[in-house]
């Protein structure tokens, strides 16, 4: 990798620039209703005469104020979203903007509690729509997307339960493994232990939110309290150098999202992002955008970033890219698939 202290001309630096935005991309942690472009659900609010009143800022943007005000505003947005069709829609629109930037393989949470209210028929409906739409995807853009059913935390546990119920009974090569998020402020990851326990169970695989707010301690507990192998974002164990030497010993993967951690104030620049560290920690690090055009970004911004202020390289990136392949959770024939295609 060039040092970045390294004088280079502007040219040359543009053109590097250029090169990482324009790679391959594996996204691991991204929320299919955060994903919605604002135009999006204001034109599904249109097209159902729904009032969204203190959802969006004057230039259309998404308006939120801090964290807990957001997850208002996401769920406020996602209340427009009330069939299978309209998922099926917002999977297209997903999709599109991911293979925009670059993506050629992405996991995207999805939760029973707003498809369908946790009920099993009714979710089965919502798969099969985002499910035809994603194959329509794969076709088109070339793009592959797998479903990772998520429990919202601070829904409490029995609604997870129900949420688990809905993994277990349509896992499979499409819906790969289950998780939690919501707010990590709620109860404890022990709480969901028996979901998690379900969700192993039949065979899917584990993540869950935690290391946001809450500190290293979470992080340390999704762990040995769900038995997870990936952690959505992670990134606080930096501050538990012993949490952080275990992450590295059970090489457990973390879902960093930099430009969401930012946005949301867990760190006030991405210069004082821990990822860098972290990884020269040997703790296995991938790039998501977590909700992109809530936080602004999105997959090709986050490498410029992240190139621009760690001065990573192209073959960085690619590594990180494979870390990401490594700890998908979709079946081997896929993986080995991304991984070709990583190769070029």
């Amino acid at each position: 990798m060039r040092d970045p202290n390294e004088p280079i001309g502007r040219d040359e630096r543009e053109h590097d620039i250029s090169v990482i935005r324009a790679l391959p991309k594996v996204e691991l942690h991204l929320h299919l209703e955060g994903a919605a472009p604002p135009a999006f659900i204001r034109g599904m609010a249109k097209e159902k005469s729904v009032r969204l009143d203190n959802v969006f800022a004057p230039d259309g943007s998404y308006d939120f104020r801090d964290f807990g005000h957001f997850l208002q505003v996401y769920e406020a947005a996602t209340s427009v979203l009330a069939s299978p069709e309209d998922y099926a829609r917002l999977t297209l629109a997903m999709l599109e903007q991911s293979a925009e930037n670059g993506v050629i393989y992405s996991e995207t949470f999805i939760s029973p509690d707003f498809c369908g209210g946790g009920d099993l028929s009714a979710w089965k409906e919502y798969l099969q729509a985002m499910r035809e739409a994603s194959e329509e995807a794969g076709k088109s853009l070339g793009i592959t997307l797998r479903g990772v059913v998520t429990c919202i935390r601070h829904f409490g546990p029995d609604k997870a339960r129900r949420a688990a119920m809905c993994a277990a009974e349509t896992a499979g090569d499409w819906i790969v493994g289950f998780g939690m998020g919501g707010d990590e402020a709620r109860g404890s990851q022990r709480d969901f232990a028996y979901s998690f326990d379900m969700a192993r169970e039949a065979g899917l695989k584990l993540t869950s939110h935690a290391g946001e707010w809450r500190g290293p301690r979470e992080v340390e507990e999704a762990v040995r309290d769900l038995g997870v192998s990936r952690v959505g974002h992670g990134v606080r164990a930096i501050e538990d150098p012993r949490l952080v030497d275990n992450l590295v010993e059970k090489q457990i993967v973390l879902e960093v999202c930099p430009g969401s951690n930012v946005m949301l104030g867990v760190y006030p620049n991405l210069g004082a992002h821990p990822i860098e560290k972290l990884r020269e920690r040997g703790v296995k690090v991938t790039i998501s955008t977590d909700d992109p055009p809530f936080f602004h970004t999105s997959m090709a911004d986050e490498y410029e970033q992240l190139a621009r202020t760690h001065g990573w390289d192209a073959a960085r990136f690619a590594e990180i890219a494979r870390t990401s392949a490594d700890a998908a959770f979709c079946d081997e024939d896929t993986r080995a698939g991304i991984l070709k295609r990583l190769d070029g």
